[in-house]
């Protein structure tokens, strides 16, 4: 006799949306309501009732304007409060347009994801399960903000939480110059070294930082930098997980990584 088989449930993600007011809140999180993968939580788009849910509800993806309570700027200070005291909280921007200060700004306090109110609900919805699983979401030409950024900031030291620096001056001097988009063979003649040498310096960086592209190693120090010290020049280790991204806002599958690191290491 054939018996029943039990299928598991689907276990949705809990999503809070903060909007720069209460009627377009109350829109994106009807709309978001829709898709059967979400689970909205109601809040108010106050920095306080975000907080506060973020903390009772264990939200898994909080979307934040910029703009909250009037001011531009709000909702850069919420998502570096809930990165500070949530962290496994993921946090995406959604931005009016995606210039590159805000672009810029939106990784610093600690985002996840940025995403233009121009784009489709369809492709926010991707942008929420993309960022739920631990990928960074934005456009190549977002990427290449961040990268601009890098290079022309004064050098950043990674350290962790026992304030210990992670990777070495030269190692450092190499993320520099991945950060000027080099390929090996002009990091290893800028910085004196063989190509080989180089290589292994990436494989070192990328084990450390526990990233797989040379982007990825640019966004670690955007995204997981504490706000306090990076006004210091330094950023914090130890986010979640390791990130997986490809330009245009396309992860790339955590079973192409082993792939992909090779290759990173000898372009």
């Amino acid at each position: 006799m054939a018996h029943p088989i039990s299928l598991p449930e689907t276990t949705q993600i809990r999503v809070l949306a903060a909007d720069s007011n209460r009627m377009n809140n109350q829109l994106l999180a009807d709309a978001l309501t829709r898709d059967k993968r979400f689970h909205v939580v109601e809040g108010d788009p106050s920095a306080s009732a975000v907080v506060r849910a973020a903390e009772a509800e264990m939200l898994d993806v909080v979307l934040l304007s910029p703009a909250l309570e009037e001011s531009p700027t709000m909702g850069f200070r919420v998502a570096q409060q809930l990165r500070s005291t949530r962290p496994e909280t993921r946090i995406v921007m959604l931005l009016d347009a995606c210039e590159r200060g805000t672009v810029v700004e939106a990784f610093r306090a600690g985002a996840r994801g940025v995403f233009c109110r121009t784009e489709s609900l369809k492709s926010l919805a991707k942008c929420i399960s993309c960022v739920h699983d631990g990928q960074i979401w934005a456009s190549s030409r977002e990427l290449r903000y961040l990268l601009e950024a890098f290079s022309e900031a004064m050098p950043m030291r990674l350290v962790d939480a026992a304030g210990a620096t992670i990777l070495s001056k030269r190692e450092q001097d190499v993320v520099r110059c991945v950060a000027e988009g080099l390929s090996n063979r002009e990091i290893a003649s800028r910085l004196s070294l063989t190509e080989h040498t180089v290589k292994n310096y990436l494989f070192r960086i990328f084990d450390k930082l526990g990233v797989s592209s040379r982007v990825e190693v640019v966004l670690y120090a955007f995204s997981l930098g504490r706000s306090g010290s990076h006004a210091h020049g330094h950023a914090t280790a130890g986010g979640p997980g390791r990130l997986t991204v490809r330009p245009g806002g396309k992860p790339v599958q955590a079973s192409a990584r082993s792939q992909r690191v090779e290759q990173e290491l000898s372009s």
